[in-house]
C-alpha cells in the first residue's frame, strides 16, 4: 500500500497535470470542419471566415502557444508571444521539448521583462502585438493566450508617455505605500493595452482569449491586467489614488496630457460584444482534478476553498485546527467540548482572514459525517504571504508545511491522551509552477513525527522559522526527502495544499 506521501505526491501531479499548457488548451480547444472551419473553445463556437491570429503574454504562454498551433495547424497565419526573458533556454534544459515551438514556427518569441519588470524588451513585444491587433479586419479571428506574469510583459504606456516614465509614477506610488490594487489601477489607466485596450485595438475582430488564472478568484481584469476584459476603473479612479499619495502636482508632463484628455468614464461593456474571455486553467480545476483522484484512492474527500489567503502563520493555525477536528471526529469525539472549542476557533479564524467565497459552516457540517472507516483528504488552494523577518532560504510553502507540522507538535504536547496520536497525518503545500521562493523546491511534505524526530536531534524548528529557514531544515533533514521538487512545471495557478488523515 502507498504511503500518504505517496498519495499526496500523486495529488498534487495530477492537479499540475491538468494545467499544464498542452493538455489543458487540447481539452479546451478544437479545430471543426473543413469548408468554413470552426474553432470549438469549451462548446463555443467562432467561424473562421478569413485570417487566424495568435498574440499571448505571460509566464506559462509558450507552451499554451506550442499547443494551440499544433491544433490550429495551416489555419495559422501569423503569431506573436511576449514571455519573460530566458525561458527558452530553462525549458530547452529542462528537456520540456513539448513547450517549445517548432523550428518552422509561425509564431515569433520575444523575450523580455527581466525579473519580471517592463523593460524595453517587452516593449517592444507589445508594441508589435499593438500593430498586429491593430490591422485587423472583420472576418479575422484574433486568438488571445494570457497567463500570470503577462503584465510586466505587456507595457505599452499611451503616447506621449514613455516607459521609464511611467515606471518612476509607478516606483513613487510604490514607495509611498500604495497597495497592489491601487497600483494596477494607475498602470491600467496609463496604457494602451490594459484595461480592455488590446481588446478594443482588435475590434472589429473577433477575439478569443484563452485565460490561465493565478490570481484568487480568477477576475478578468485583473489577470495580466486584463488587456481583454473591461476594466472597471475610471480615470476618476486613477486621479483618485495620485491625489491620495499627493502626488497630483509631482505629474510629469506627459502624464497630465493623458489624463487630461482621456474619457473620464470606463469604456462601455457593449464595446466589448466581440470579446469573449475563457478561464482555461485555474487553482479550481486543478483541486477538482486531484479531488477526483484521492476519491480514487478511497478517500473522502473536501475541498475547502480555492482562495486561501493571508499571513503564513495564521493560515497553519487554520490547517492544525481543522486536522484536529477530523482526529477528534474518528475518536468519537466529534460531538463534545472539545470539538466545538475548536470548530469556534475555526470559525473565528476564518473571519479574520476573510477568505473570498469561504462557507466554514458548512464544511464543518460536511466533516461532521465523516467516520474513521475512510481515510480523509482535504484539499485547498491559493496563495499565503509570508513576512520576511530572518535571512534564510524557504518559500511560503515550505514555511506553511513547517509550521503545521510544528503546530501539530504542539498540540500532542498538551493534550494528554492527544487522538492526533491514533491518526497518521500528512500536510503538503506545493507551488504549481514547479518554485517556491529562490530554491528548487516547490513546497514540503510534513507532519507531527518529523518534528518530533527533529526535537530530538536537537533541530530547533522555532529557530529556523524565525529566519525564515524551512528550505534548510527540510533539507538537512532525513536527506531532503520531505522536499517537494518537480522541476519547472511551466505552468502556474498558485500553490495547493492537501491533507490526508487515517486512524491508526
Amino acid at each position: 500500500s502507498m504511503s500518504l506521501r505517496e498519495h499526496a505526491l500523486s495529488l498534487f501531479r495530477s492537479a499540475v497535470d491538468t494545467v499544464r499548457p498542452a493538455p489543458m488548451l487540447k481539452r479546451a480547444v478544437k479545430l471543426q470542419g473543413d469548408g468554413c472551419p470552426q474553432l470549438l473553445v469549451k462548446g463555443q463556437a467562432f467561424p473562421v471566415k478569413r485570417d487566424l491570429y495568435l498574440v499571448g503574454f505571460g509566464k506559462a504562454v509558450l507552451g499554451m502557444a506550442a499547443a494551440a498551433e499544433e491544433i490550429l495547424g495551416e489555419h495559422l497565419v501569423r503569431g506573436i508571444i511576449n514571455v519573460p526573458l530566458g525561458i527558452q533556454e530553462s525549458l530547452q534544459q529542462a528537456g520540456m521539448q513539448e513547450m517549445l515551438l517548432k523550428p518552422d514556427s509561425k509564431i515569433q518569441v520575444i523575450e523580455g521583462a527581466k525579473n519580471n519588470l517592463p523593460d524595453p524588451e517587452a516593449l517592444k513585444g507589445a508594441v508589435a502585438i499593438q500593430e498586429l491587433a491593430e490591422g485587423l479586419t472583420v472576418d479575422d479571428l484574433l486568438l488571445v493566450l494570457i497567463s500570470g506574469g503577462g503584465s510586466a510583459l505587456l507595457p505599452a504606456p499611451i503616447p506621449p508617455i514613455l516607459l521609464k516614465e511611467k515606471e518612476k509614477l509607478t516606483k513613487m506610488l510604490a514607495s509611498r505605500g500604495a497597495a497592489i490594487q491601487e497600483l494596477n489601477i494607475v498602470r491600467k489607466t496609463l496604457s494602451l493595452l490594459k484595461g480592455g485596450g488590446l481588446a478594443r485595438l482588435a475590434y472589429p475582430a473577433r477575439v478569443v482569449s484563452l485565460i490561465l488564472s493565478d490570481v484568487i478568484g480568477d477576475p478578468l481584469d485583473i489577470i495580466a491586467s486584463g488587456p481583454t476584459a473591461a476594466s472597471s476603473h475610471s480615470v476618476q479612479d486613477c486621479l483618485q489614488i495620485l491625489a491620495k499619495y499627493n502626488l497630483l502636482h509631482h505629474l510629469p508632463k506627459s502624464v497630465e496630457t493623458v489624463l487630461s484628455s482621456s474619457p473620464t468614464k470606463p469604456t462601455a461593456l457593449e464595446d466589448y460584444s466581440h470579446v469573449c474571455n475563457i478561464i482555461i486553467g485555474s487553482n479550481t480545476l486543478a483541486l477538482d482534478e486531484a479531488k477526483r483522484q484521492a476519491e480514487g484512492l478511497g478517500y473522502a474527500t473536501l475541498i475547502l476553498s480555492a482562495a486561501i489567503c493571508g499571513e503564513v502563520g495564521r493560515v497553519a493555525t487554520l490547517y492544525c485546527q481543522l486536522i484536529r477536528l477530523v482526529c477528534l471526529g474518528f475518536a468519537g469525539l466529534g460531538e463534545g467540548t472539545l470539538s466545538d472549542e475548536v470548530r469556534g476557533n475555526l470559525l473565528q479564524l476564518a473571519a479574520e482572514l476573510e477568505i473570498p467565497g469561504l462557507n466554514l459552516a458548512e464544511f464543518l457540517q460536511a466533516l461532521r459525517g465523516l467516520g474513521p472507516e475512510r481515510p480523509v483528504c482535504i484539499l485547498a488552494g491559493g496563495e499565503t504571504t509570508v513576512q520576511l523577518q530572518g535571512t534564510g532560504k524557504g518559500g511560503r510553502n515550505q514555511e506553511l508545511a513547517l509550521r503545521v507540522g510544528l503546530g501539530l507538535h504542539r498540540v500532542q504536547a498538551v493534550e494528554t491522551s492527544s487522538p492526533l496520536g491514533r491518526c497518521e497525518i500528512v500536510f503538503l503545500s506545493g507551488g504549481t509552477d514547479g518554485q517556491d521562493g529562490p530554491t528548487e523546491a516547490a513546497g514540503a511534505f510534513c507532519s507531527p513525527e518529523l518534528v518530533d524526530e527533529a526535537l530530538q536531534e536537537g533541530l530547533g524548528v522555532e529557530a529556523f522559522l524565525s529566519n525564515n529557514d524551512s528550505y534548510t531544515f527540510f533539507s538537512q533533514f532525513q536527506g531532503g526527502h520531505h522536499l517537494l521538487v518537480t522541476g519547472l512545471t511551466g505552468t502556474n495557478v498558485m500553490d495547493i495544499q492537501a491533507i490526508l488523515i487515517r486512524a491508526t
